[in-house]
C-alpha cells in the first residue's frame, strides 16, 4: 500500500528564495517531503518525494538533451500524474521551455479542443508534444499536418541515448503558460525562471506565510497557472508536501478533497468560488476535521460571497473557521498571485447601489433603502513588489470608488507573449506598466475586481456587468440551473441585445416554465434592462481551460445556432434568429 509522503521535510524551512526551479528542487530533495497523487477511492496511488522526482527528472532531461536542442519548446498534456510533473522538472534541468496544455473537457466538444491544441502547437513553435497513452491518439492525430512527433509523458519511447543537460540559469526562460480563453488565439505567456522565483517568493513569504510546517492540497489542473504555479511550483519551492487529485476526480468525489486534507491535516488549499459551492451542496454527512485549514483560498474566478457563507455554515461543525478563506486577485501574465487579504481576517464585502454602479462607474454604497444591490469581495492588498495604478479611460489614476482599469508594473511579470515567427512580445509599455484588462476600485488600500473590460455591456449609457444577470438567476432558480452566461450584441437594426442563457436540469414543461418564469422576475427587477432569455442544454456552455465560463465563446456560439433551447421558446418571438446576426457583431 502507497503511504504519502511526510509533512515535515526535516530541512531548515526556506520560502522560495532560490534563484531557478531547479534549484529549488535540488534543495527540496534533500528532505523528506513530496507530492502525492491520489484516485477516487481517496487512496494513494502514486508518492513521489522530492529525492525521487529529482533523481527520475534528471534522467528524462539527459534523454530529452539528447534528442532536442536547448531551449526547445516541449508541449506537455498536462495530466495530475507524476508523468507530468517529472517531465516538466526535467524541462527545467535540461534547459528546456515546458508548455503544458490542457486536457479535453470531460463535457466539451472534441473539435474546440483540437483547434485549440493545434493553435498551441503552432504558436509556441513545439518541437514535440508529450502526453500518456490516453490521449496520444488524439494528440498524434491533432498534429499530424505538423509533423511534430508525439512519445509518451514518461520518456520511456525516447530512446536510450543520453546527452549532458544545461539547466536553465537565473537569467532564462522557465515555461510557456498559456491563457485560458478559448475563441481567440491562444496567448503563450512567456514565463522566465527571475518572474517566476519572484512571484513563488512573494506568495511563500508575504501572501501566505508559509512555514515548514505547513502541507498543501489542491484539485486545481497543471495546465492553468493556479495549479501549476501555486500547487506545484510553491509548495515544492517550500519543501512543503502537496496531496493532489485530478479536477474530473474532484467533480465526481467532491467531497474526497476535503477528506483528504482532514486526515493529512492540511493547512492551506485554494479553489474558485464554484468549488466550494460544489462541496457544500454535496456533503453528506462524513466525518470529517477541518480545523488544520488555516487557508482555504479563493481565485480564479469572481467570488460569491453566499457561496462561502454555505461552506462556512456546513463545514463550521466540523472544525472550519470562516476566517480562513483569504480572497486573493492574480493572472498568469503576473506568474499568479498579484493580492491577498490579510490571513485570519476573512473575506470583506462591500455591498454598491448598481444605479452608481451602472451609471456613474463608481462602487457607492446605496444612497437609499431601495436602490439595487451589488456586492463585490476585497481582494486585498498588492504584495510589495508590485506596483498597481487603477486609469480612467484618459490614463489618469482614479479617486477611491471609482471604476477603472488596473496597471502593473513589477519583476513578477512575465517577459511577454511568444508567438512563433515573431519571438516574444512585451506585455509592458514603455514604461513598464501592463494593462490588465480588469476593472477595478481601490477600498482604502485594497484593490475590488468588478470584472473583464471585453465582458461590459452597455445599454441606453448604462454599465450592465453581466455577472449580475448571472448570478440573479441562479439565486432565483436555486440548484434547477447549472449554469449562466450573459453577454450582449448588435442586431441588424443597430440596437443591442442583452441576452442571458441558462443550462437548466429540469426536463418537464411545466416546471421549466416556472423557472424562466422567476428568473425573468428577478433580473428584471434587480438589474433593469429588457433582455431575452433562453434555456440551453446541460454542460453545452463553453468553459476555459481553467473551468471559468467564456462568455465571448457563448456568444459566438449563440450567434451561429448553436446553443438552442431544446424547448419551445415564444418569450421575445419578434428577435431575429441567430443565425442571421453578425457573430462578429456587438
Amino acid at each position: 500500500m502507497t503511504t504519502p509522503t511526510s509533512s515535515v521535510s526535516g530541512l531548515d524551512h526556506v520560502p522560495g528564495t532560490f534563484r531557478t526551479l531547479w534549484q529549488a528542487l535540488d534543495y527540496a530533495a534533500q528532505g523528506q517531503t513530496g507530492v502525492n497523487f491520489y484516485n477516487s477511492e481517496t487512496a494513494v496511488y502514486a508518492s513521489l518525494t522530492y529525492t525521487e522526482l529529482r533523481d527520475r527528472a534528471r534522467a528524462l532531461a539527459g534523454k530529452l538533451a539528447a534528442r532536442f536542442q536547448r531551449g526547445a519548446h516541449i508541449g506537455l498534456i498536462a495530466e495530475t500524474s507524476p508523468d507530468f510533473v517529472v517531465s516538466f522538472m526535467a524541462c527545467q534541468y535540461a534547459g528546456m521551455i515546458a508548455a503544458p496544455m490542457s486536457l479535453p473537457a470531460a463535457f466539451g466538444r472534441r473539435e474546440t479542443y483540437k483547434w485549440q491544441i493545434a493553435k498551441i502547437t503552432e504558436t509556441a513553435a513545439l518541437a514535440t508534444v508529450m502526453t500518456s497513452a490516453d490521449y496520444r491518439a488524439l494528440i498524434e492525430d491533432i498534429v499530424a499536418e505538423q509533423s511534430i512527433p508525439v512519445f509518451d509523458l514518461s520518456g520511456d519511447d525516447l530512446g536510450e541515448a543520453t546527452a549532458e543537460p544545461i539547466a536553465f540559469e537565473a537569467d532564462e526562460p522557465s515555461y510557456l503558460q498559456f491563457s485560458s480563453g478559448s475563441t481567440s488565439e491562444p496567448k503563450g505567456i512567456f514565463a522566465t525562471q527571475q518572474s517566476v522565483m519572484a512571484n513563488v517568493h512573494a506568495i511563500s513569504d508575504e501572501g501566505l506565510k508559509i512555514t515548514g510546517k505547513d502541507r498543501m492540497a489542491s484539485w486545481l489542473p497543471f495546465y492553468h497557472d493556479m495549479g501549476l504555479v501555486g500547487f506545484f511550483l510553491v509548495p515544492m519551492c517550500n519543501q512543503c508536501s502537496l496531496d493532489c487529485m485530478s479536477p474530473s476526480t474532484f467533480a465526481r468525489r467532491p467531497g474526497l478533497w476535503l477528506r483528504v486534507i482532514s486526515e493529512n491535516r492540511g493547512t492551506i488549499t485554494y479553489s474558485p468560488s464554484f468549488g466550494y459551492g460544489l462541496s457544500a451542496r454535496r456533503y453528506r454527512g462524513e466525518e470529517l476535521d477541518l480545523s488544520c485549514l488555516r487557508v482555504a483560498g479563493i481565485g480564479g474566478d469572481m467570488i460569491e460571497h453566499d457561496v462561502l457563507a454555505r461552506f462556512a455554515d456546513v463545514f463550521g461543525p466540523l472544525g472550519f473557521t470562516h476566517n480562513a478563506f483569504v480572497a486573493s486577485y492574480g493572472m498568469a501574465e503576473a506568474t499568479l498571485a498579484i493580492s491577498f487579504v490579510p490571513l485570519n481576517r476573512g473575506p470583506y464585502y462591500d455591498t454598491v447601489g448598481l444605479q452608481d454602479l451602472q451609471t456613474k462607474s463608481r462602487a457607492e454604497a446605496p444612497s437609499d433603502g431601495a436602490q439595487k444591490q451589488r456586492i463585490f469581495t476585497a481582494c486585498g492588498v498588492p504584495l510589495s513588489s508590485f506596483d498597481m495604478a487603477i486609469r480612467n479611460a484618459d490614463g489618469d489614476a482614479v479617486a477611491s470608488r471609482e471604476i477603472g482599469e488596473v496597471m502593473l508594473k513589477g519583476p513578477c511579470l512575465a517577459q511577454g507573449y511568444f508567438r512563433a515567427g515573431k519571438g516574444v512580445e512585451p506585455l509592458c509599455d514603455a514604461d513598464g506598466w501592463f494593462a490588465t484588462g480588469d476593472l477595478g476600485y481601490w477600498l482604502n488600500d485594497e484593490i475590488v475586481i468588478t470584472g473583464r473590460s471585453k465582458d461590459l455591456m452597455l445599454w441606453n449609457g448604462k454599465n450592465i456587468w453581466p455577472q449580475d444577470l448571472e448570478w440573479v438567476a441562479q439565486k432565483a432558480a436555486g440548484t434547477q440551473i447549472s449554469r449562466a452566461a450573459a453577454f450582449d450584441f448588435r442586431k441588424e437594426d443597430g440596437t443591442s441585445q442583452v441576452m442571458l442563457l441558462a443550462e437548466c436540469r429540469v426536463k418537464d414543461n411545466e416546471v421549466r416554465e416556472k423557472i424562466r418564469r422567476d428568473i425573468v422576475s428577478a433580473v428584471r427587477d434587480v438589474v433593469g434592462v429588457p433582455f431575452k432569455f433562453v434555456f440551453v442544454m446541460m454542460h453545452s456552455l463553453p468553459v476555459t481551460s481553467s473551468g471559468k465560463l467564456s462568455r465571448s465563446a457563448a456568444k459566438v456560439r449563440y450567434l451561429e445556432g448553436e446553443l438552442t433551447d431544446p424547448y419551445a421558446d415564444n418569450e421575445d418571438a419578434d428577435l431575429p434568429s441567430p443565425k442571421h446576426v453578425s457573430a462578429s457583431a456587438g
